[in-house]
C-alpha cells in the first residue's frame, strides 16, 4: 500500500499531465465517467486510485502507465513547473517530453536488470568547454572519435551513442531534451520536425551532455541560460558542417558560390539557415551576402542535381540505439519481455509480426 506522500506524488502528475493534455478537470472527469470532485481528490493526494483507474488515466492523458508509478529523475524535477495560470502551448510541449524521458530512461533501466544491456560509458572531452570556440573544438573532437573527421555524419544516433548517450526518437511534439542520470545519459528528439531540424536537435542534445548544463558544466556560472545555448547552438553547429568543410573546392582569395553552399548542405544534410551560418563562421560568405542567401532555399531537385539523389532522413525510422534494439530482441529470444513489451520498447520501429517465433508461456515481464 501506497504512503499518503506518495499517492500526493500521484495526483501532482496527473494533475501535470492533464495540464500539458489542455484539459479541464470537467473534461479529465468526463472521459473518465467520474464526477470533476473525484479529479480534484486525486490531484490533492486525498482520494487513492486503483489499478483500472490508473490504466484509464495512462490511456486518456496518453503518457505510459509506468510514469505515475514510478518517480520521475530528479533531473526532469528541475524544469518549470506546469500551473494553472502560466501554461502554455511551450509548457506543454516541454512536460511532455520530460514524460518522454523519464520513460525513456525508465525503459533502460528495465533492460539493464534484465542482464542483456550495458549502457555505453559516457566519453568527457578532454578539453573544458568556456565559450563558442572551445565548443567548436569539442565537436571537432567528437568527429574524430567517431570516426568521421570532416566527412558528413549519416546518423546522429550512431554518434550520439558512441559518446555515451542514447537517443530514443518520440511519438511527442516538441524538439528534445536530454539528462545525465548516475551512469547513464539519455534523451529524445521528437518525430514531427523536419528532417533537418531532427539532426539539429540531436546534435544540440548532445552538446548538453559534451558541454554540461547550469548544474554541472566548465562554462562560467556568470554565463545566463541564454549564453550557455548559444555555446550549445555552435557545437551543434560545427558537429554538423564544420567551417573547414567551406574552404574545400574553394579557390584562395574567393568567396563561396550558392552552388558550393547548396551541395555542402546536401552532403551534410543540414537545414539552409545552418548551412549559411556556418559559411559565415568558416569566412566562406560575408554578413551581408548571407542575409540575401538565407532567403533564397534551395529546391529538392537542387539538392538532388547536388549530389545525385535526394538527401535520406535521419532520425526516422530508426527510433532506437542499435544497441538497444539488439537488447531488446535478445531479451525477447531468452523470454525475459514479452512480444508486445519488445514492439513498445521499440518505439514503432518494428511491429509484432517482426518478431521471430516464439513460445511466450515462461515470460517473466
Amino acid at each position: 500500500m501506497k504512503e499518503p506522500g506518495e499517492w500526493l506524488d500521484i495526483g501532482e502528475r496527473v494533475r501535470e499531465c492533464r495540464m500539458a493534455a489542455d484539459m479541464s478537470q470537467e473534461e479529465l472527469a468526463s472521459e473518465l465517467k467520474l464526477d470533476r470532485t473525484m479529479i480534484a481528490k486525486i490531484e490533492r493526494g486525498v482520494r487513492r486510485v486503483d489499478a483500472l483507474e490508473l490504466a484509464r488515466l495512462s490511456a486518456v492523458l496518453q503518457v505510459p502507465l509506468s510514469y505515475f508509478l514510478d518517480p520521475p529523475p530528479l533531473v526532469v524535477s528541475r524544469r518549470t513547473e506546469l500551473a494553472d495560470d502560466t501554461v502554455t502551448d511551450a509548457s506543454r510541449q516541454s512536460h511532455r517530453l520530460a514524460v518522454a524521458l523519464s520513460t525513456w530512461l525508465a525503459d533502460i533501466r528495465q533492460l539493464v536488470g534484465t542482464g542483456v544491456f550495458t549502457p555505453p560509458a559516457i566519453e568527457r572531452c578532454p578539453e573544458p568547454v568556456q565559450d563558442a570556440s572551445s565548443a567548436r573544438r569539442a565537436a571537432l573532437w567528437v568527429r574524430e572519435c567517431s570516426g568521421h573527421g570532416l566527412e558528413p555524419i549519416d546518423s546522429l544516433m550512431s554518434v550520439c551513442e558512441k559518446l555515451g548517450q542514447l537517443v530514443a526518437v518520440v511519438e511527442v511534439p516538441g524538439e528534445g531534451a536530454s539528462l545525465v542520470e548516475d551512469d547513464v545519459a539519455v534523451a529524445v528528439v521528437g518525430k514531427h520536425g523536419d528532417p533537418g531540424r531532427r539532426r539539429a536537435t540531436a546534435a544540440h542534445e548532445l552538446g548538453h551532455l559534451i558541454v554540461g548544463d547550469e548544474y554541472s558544466t566548465d562554462i562560467g556560472v556568470h554565463a545566463s541560460r541564454d549564453d550557455r545555448e548559444a555555446i550549445i547552438d555552435a557545437f551543434a553547429a560545427e558537429l554538423l558542417l564544420p567551417a573547414e568543410a567551406f574552404h574545400r573546392g574553394v579557390r584562395t582569395g574567393e568567396g563561396a558560390r550558392r552552388e558550393h553552399l547548396v551541395i555542402l548542405a546536401a552532403r551534410y544534410r543540414t537545414s539552409w539557415s545552418l548551412t549559411v551560418r556556418q559559411a559565415v563562421e568558416a569566412g566562406a560568405i560575408a554578413r551581408g551576402v548571407a542575409k540575401d542567401m538565407r532567403r533564397r532555399n534551395p529546391t529538392r531537385a537542387e539538392l538532388m542535381e547536388a549530389v545525385g539523389w535526394a538527401p535520406q532522413p535521419d532520425l526516422e525510422t530508426v527510433r532506437v540505439p542499435p544497441s538497444f534494439a539488439h537488447a531488446v530482441l535478445e531479451s525477447f529470444k531468452r523470454s525475459l519481455i514479452t512480444g508486445s513489451r519488445a514492439v513498445e520498447l521499440m518505439r514503432g520501429q518494428i511491429v509484432a509480426a517482426d518478431l521471430p517465433v516464439r513460445d511466450d508461456a515462461d515470460c517473466e515481464l
